[in-house]
């Protein structure tokens, strides 16, 4: 642990992607706590207000301002977060399992069912992920499920991929053969001593895959089929206020600055993960 923090404090990419992604996950655990507006509620008598710093007039219980509804858009931000972060998380974490389990299969028994999985791979990659993503979507209803099942689905590929390259290197390895040599069950093989050596480049895709799940959740909120109304979502307040734009920019630019913010902290993190877990650039 001591390790880890002083190679976070070395780095300053990494220091401030921890600090952003941090903040933004204790938003959203502790929105129902922190006293904000109901996120669903609004009023015609209070609808497109600036925000609270934009104008010697704008009252203070919106910082940053109203939708055109009336409802308060820092309120929606946070709660926002919390669909968006669970959707993105949940199907980060069923398809690294998904893509971790077939890339040690196919990796480790090679022959017919390698060549099987990874043709799969390769049908999935040339299909274009947010077509496939809509027409599921569109097919079964959008909703939390939903979402975080055809978002896995489009995950999975890129961990068994790498995955499976990892397990051709490292079956080969003096530690592998000898357990084989003494009578070691399969599954005790490939998840007891293969597996803890394969985890770091699966955590690293599970960073990068998780920033491209939110730009995911968010466009397809946005073209309406990620959660439905009255729920906030950031792509949905973006969908929501790009005809106020040049009337309102606040209704549109805080939302838009958030999904930013977020995929920029995940991408830092990722970067720093990289290089920590690569022995070779430990001079953080």
């Amino acid at each position: 642990m001591k390790h880890f923090l002083s190679s976070v404090l070395r780095s300053r990419a990494g220091l401030v992607g921890w600090i952003v992604l941090i903040l933004f996950v204790a938003l959203a655990l502790t929105a129902p706590w922190l006293g904000l507006p109901d996120p669903v509620r609004g009023s015609l008598t209070a609808r497109l207000l600036p925000p609270t710093w934009s104008g010697p007039f704008s009252p203070g219980p919106h910082p940053l301002g109203t939708d055109q509804l009336g409802r308060d858009i820092l309120s929606r931000i946070i709660y926002g977060s919390r669909a968006t972060l669970a959707i993105a998380g949940m199907a980060v974490i069923l398809g690294g399992i998904a893509g971790v389990v077939l890339g040690i299969v196919a990796g480790y028994f090679r022959g017919f069912l390698d060549a099987l999985l990874m043709r799969l791979v390769d049908i999935q990659l040339a299909l274009p992920l947010m077509l496939l993503a809509l027409l599921v979507v569109a097919s079964f209803g959008p909703s939390m499920t939903n979402l975080v099942i055809v978002l896995a689905l489009t995950s999975w590929i890129r961990y068994a991929r790498i995955v499976r390259g990892q397990v051709l290197s490292v079956r080969e390895r003096e530690f592998v053969l000898s357990t084989q040599a003494i009578g070691a069950s399969t599954a005790r093989i490939m998840f007891r001593h293969i597996l803890p050596n394969i985890l770091t480049p699966a955590v690293v895709v599970a960073t990068l895959e998780l920033a491209r799940i939110i730009i995911m959740d968010a466009a397809l909120s946005f073209l309406g089929l990620g959660l439905q109304p009255p729920a906030p979502s950031w792509g949905r307040m973006l969908a929501d206020g790009r005809t106020y734009m040049s009337t309102a920019w606040w209704v549109v630019t805080f939302p838009g600055l958030a999904i930013v913010l977020t995929v920029l902290s995940v991408n830092l993190v990722g970067d720093w993960l990289r290089d920590y877990f690569d022995p070779r650039q430990r001079n953080l």
